[in-house]
């Protein structure tokens, strides 16, 4: 994403939905990247687009001294009060890949939790090198939904996301490009190519209010976005859920992964 197309407050009304709907990280894959890393207590971690803290608060709860940045107050606001209730220190601070703080790092770990896309890929990865020590890595969290019977209420999402707008999004958009390239050509290509993948399987029971609560969690859905036809929206949603299953009951499938990425 470049400059022109980035809008950092795209975040701002799906913030309270983030932490509560979206699907978390298992504590699994958390201890699997420390592991692999090779961190330990004390370790610097910086947490880049880090949300209302959903990676930044566990890597703190294992003892790392982790910095927390993101471009949105509103999810500052959500990430300083979920490490208050979890008992943690870690460092948050308004900024992002295109306005990074002075004077910080090193870092033996930057985490990426499902932003690494809304970044200038190639540029940020450039000023990583600078802040980071020599064994430090790069990870990069995100989650797969398998084709299965279980997922096909995310179709009926997607589908009606693009009929309010989802297919116009910059970041859809780029994805659409024939020359878009994905996230292990530019880490290939970049001073971190030594790849490394482990993902979690994870299932969950969910309901309609969740999947609504989840709708609103994503940029291209969220209340902003939708403005005055956010009832609307809700409205063909939730009648589309009542027809996959008038009971009510939704499964999601996932697979809960990191992309670690470091120096050859």
């Amino acid at each position: 994403m470049s400059p022109e197309t980035y809008d950092r407050r795209r975040f701002r009304t799906a913030a309270p939905y983030y932490a509560q709907y979206r699907l978390g990280y298992p504590q699994a894959l958390i201890a699997k990247v420390i592991d692999l890393v090779g961190l330990e207590a004390g370790d610097t971690v910086l947490d880049l687009g880090c949300g209302p803290g959903t990676l930044a608060i566990p890597f703190a709860a294992h003892g790392m001294r982790v910095m927390a940045i993101d471009p949105e107050p509103e999810m500052l606001k959500a990430a300083r009060q979920a490490a208050e209730e979890a008992g943690v220190d870690v460092d948050i601070r308004e900024g992002s890949s295109f306005d990074m703080p002075s004077g910080i790092g090193p870092f033996r770990l930057v985490t990426m939790g499902r932003s690494f896309h809304w970044m200038e890929r190639t540029a940020t990865l450039t000023i990583l090198d600078r802040l980071m020590t020599d064994d430090g890595a790069v990870a990069h969290f995100d989650d797969e939904h398998p084709k299965t019977v279980e997922n096909r209420w995310r179709g009926l999402l997607r589908d009606l996301g693009n009929k309010y707008g989802r297919e116009e999004s910059p970041h859809v958009l780029d994805t659409a490009r024939p020359e878009y390239r994905n996230h292990v050509s530019i880490l290939l290509d970049s001073p971190f190519s030594r790849l490394e993948h482990y993902g979690v399987f994870a299932r969950r029971e969910i309901t309609p209010d969740d999947i609504v609560g989840l709708a609103y969690s994503l940029s291209t859905s969220a209340p902003q976005r939708l403005g005055d036809r956010r009832e609307e929206f809700e409205r063909e949603l939730r009648s589309g859920l009542a027809l996959l299953s008038p009971e009510g009951r939704f499964t999601e499938i996932a697979e809960v992964s990191a992309l670690i990425a470091r120096r050859p």
